[in-house]
C-alpha cells in the first residue's frame, strides 16, 4: 500500500513538473501586447502663433469664479425647449433676478401669522433641549 502511495505521488509530481515545461499542449503562441495597435506617430501642433502675455498685463478672464465653476461643472446653462418656455410663461415664472428683489426693503410681503414671526424671532440653541408640543 505504501508503494502505491509513493507511486502516486511520484507520478503526480511528475505530472505538475511537465507542465512547467515549454512543450507539447501547453505551448501556444501568445500574442505580443506591443504589436496588438500600431502606435501613432507623435506630431507637433501646427499652430505657434500664441503670444505669451505682457508682464503685469491683468490676466484674461472668461467671467467671474463662479460662473467658471458652474460652466465647468454643468456645462454652462442648457437651452430651453419651447415646449418648457410656453409652460413656465403660462404657470407665471419668476424673474431670474428674484432672489435678489425679495430681500429689497420695497418688497411687499404677506403677513404669515404669530407663529412664522415667533419661529423667525427664537434665538439659535444647540439642539441638546430641543423638544417637541403638539397642541391638543
Amino acid at each position: 500500500m505504501r508503494n502505491v502511495k509513493t507511486a502516486i505521488l511520484l507520478a503526480s509530481g511528475a505530472a505538475m513538473l511537465a507542465a512547467c515545461g515549454g512543450s507539447g499542449i501547453f505551448n501556444r503562441d501568445r500574442p505580443d501586447e506591443f504589436a496588438v495597435q500600431r502606435q501613432a506617430p507623435l506630431v507637433i501642433p501646427p499652430d505657434f502663433t500664441l503670444t505669451p502675455p505682457a508682464p503685469g498685463a491683468p490676466r484674461a478672464a472668461e467671467g467671474t469664479a463662479q460662473e467658471q465653476a458652474l460652466d465647468a461643472l454643468f456645462g454652462g446653462p442648457a437651452p430651453r425647449s419651447s415646449i418648457e418656455t410656453s409652460a413656465l410663461d403660462r404657470a407665471g415664472a419668476a424673474a431670474p433676478s428674484i432672489r435678489s428683489l425679495v430681500g429689497d426693503e420695497g418688497t411687499n410681503t404677506v403677513a404669515k401669522g404669530r407663529v412664522t414671526r415667533d419661529i423667525i424671532a427664537a434665538p439659535e440653541g444647540d439642539g441638546q433641549n430641543a423638544r417637541t408640543v403638539i397642541p391638543s
